[in-house]
């Protein structure tokens, strides 16, 4: 065999010359951007007084039962969806989480929803969440910010695609929210709403203030539509 036949061929190193913006304009070149992993935040101040009055009932009955542990210094309290004190918001809640799933497109005219969890934590100095999704039957998750003193956690919610951080390449400015970010973050305060998908694994950053963090903490599932009962038929009259 000829030296020539043996010789290994050439790499070919592409490098970019011209902005994905520059290629665009001269090429039209068109972006598709599907399977999206939105976040909905709204901000809602006039659900504060109702739901801090149930949360401090239900944080002082746990604080009375258990001491705070030494790893994850946090309280939290019992359900409280069925709370005669907090319908405007459990409505608004369940309202909004059937109106994102059905503008997300699925078949939601004989669905409604059902919460299955909500209730309150209250994390102290040190404290953290770690990352997770929810699971049995849980469509919609989300959070209602009561207290969110200054250096408090964040919540951070991941990239759900296995296959892209199976292959990440470092990304450019981990402060830019792009399409290479592993993770997004967001600042809470007082009376804002967040809602996701179940699906969306979520955490909270360490928490590194001196007065704990308060926030509520629901999730809802999807059930059939009950069926109003038919009237049975008017007695006949003789």
């Amino acid at each position: 065999m000829s030296k020539a036949a043996t010789k290994k061929p050439k790499q070919k190193v592409c490098k970019a010359a011209e902005s994905v913006a520059q290629v665009v304009l001269q090429t039209q070149l068109q972006v598709a951007h599907h399977f999206p992993c939105p976040i909905y935040i709204i901000e809602r101040p006039d659900f504060l007084e109702s739901v801090t009055t149930v949360t401090n009932e239900a944080l002082e009955i746990q604080r009375k039962e258990s001491d705070l542990e030494e790893i994850y210094p946090v309280y939290m309290t019992g359900n409280y969806y069925c709370d005669h004190r907090v319908p405007g918001f459990t409505e608004f809640v369940g309202a909004t989480a059937w109106n994102i799933l059905n503008q997300q497109g699925y078949a939601m005219q004989d669905k409604a929803v059902q919460f299955t969890e909500m209730w309150t934590q209250e994390h102290h100095k040190h404290s953290a969440m770690d990352a997770h999704v929810h699971g049995f039957g849980s469509q919609i998750v989300g959070f209602y910010f009561l207290e969110t003193p200054e250096n408090c956690s964040k919540v951070v919610f991941h990239d759900p695609r296995a296959a892209k951080v199976q292959i990440d390449l470092p990304e450019q400015d981990i402060n830019m929210a792009t399409p290479a970010s592993k993770a997004i973050n967001f600042t809470p305060k007082p009376g804002m709403l967040i809602f996701a998908n179940s699906w969306l694994m979520h955490s909270f950053s360490r928490h590194a203030a001196e007065q704990p963090i308060k926030f509520v903490h629901f999730n809802l599932t999807v059930i059939n539509q009950p069926q109003a009962c038919a009237l049975p038929p008017a007695a006949e009259i003789v």
